[in-house]
């Protein structure tokens, strides 16, 4: 997709990490193609990915001492974009779920100045036969908190976990996001909405090249994680979302 090199100049691209040695140097060589502003925030790492950032001294970094959380990071991108001047601010993950050369597809969609969140969607049309499937439990989870959004909300939204996303920066810095952890997406999407910050879905490749890497801690257990989001949701509308709906996850 073409778009004005003025947006791009305009825009910083935010990489949160977590022990990601393996994948960090061919992303970071990756995205260097797409983008001349790049922030990775790495996250209390402690398998080399900290001593392997280094070399790239081209970077923006922030670094937390201890691991802080998904939402953390993408907050302090946030935050830093804000206070940098960056207009647009574009996140993906480094794990290689989602690929650096959609960058400019986002770049274009920037370009016409009409939405305040542009997220990526792995499931608003196919575009890739990745071999390796997603987890059930996931797309379970995400097909069930998504339409429980569209719901209360009134939105109409396909994935509402895809972290590849691209923002108005000013828009969501005065959301106040604090949701530190894996649910910050959540948050996210209620607070945009009761904002009526104008959001657009584009779609992006569904790519799960390990099935075995899985969340931490208690999240690993799909009943737990799904009840740790409906939480969020709960505390972030005010009201009981299960009233009408299964108390329960059966993946």
């Amino acid at each position: 997709m073409s778009f004005d090199s003025k947006i791009k100049a305009k825009t910083l691209v935010a990489i949160p990490v977590f022990n990601e040695r393996e994948f960090i140097d061919p992303l970071l060589r990756a995205v260097r193609r797409y983008s001349a502003n790049i922030l990775v925030v790495d996250d209390g790492s402690a398998d080399g990915t900290s001593q392997a950032l280094r070399k790239h001294k081209y970077l923006y970094s922030i670094t937390h001492q201890d691991n802080k959380g998904y939402g953390r990071s993408i907050i302090d991108a946030i935050n830093f974009a804000h206070k940098n001047r960056f207009p647009w601010l574009i996140t993906l993950d480094c794990d290689y779920q989602h690929e650096p050369s959609y960058i400019p597809d986002f770049y274009a969609e920037l370009q016409k100045d009409d939405a305040d969140i542009i997220s990526g969607s792995r499931y608003l049309r196919p575009l890739n036969s990745d071999p390796v499937p997603p987890p059930k439990d996931r797309v379970a989870i995400n097909k069930k908190i998504t339409s429980l959004l569209n719901r209360a909300l009134g939105l109409e939204l396909t994935d509402s976990f895809c972290g590849f996303k691209a923002f108005r920066t000013d828009s969501v810095f005065k959301l106040a996001l604090n949701e530190q952890g894996y649910g910050f997406p959540l948050q996210l999407w209620i607070r945009a909405a009761r904002a009526s910050l104008k959001i657009r879905e584009i779609p992006v490749p569904l790519i799960y090249y390990d099935p075995r890497r899985n969340f931490a801690g208690c999240l690993k257990n799909p009943k737990k994680r799904f009840n740790y989001y409906m939480k969020i949701i709960q505390k972030e509308l005010k009201m009981d979302v299960c009233k009408n709906l299964e108390k329960t996850f059966n993946p």
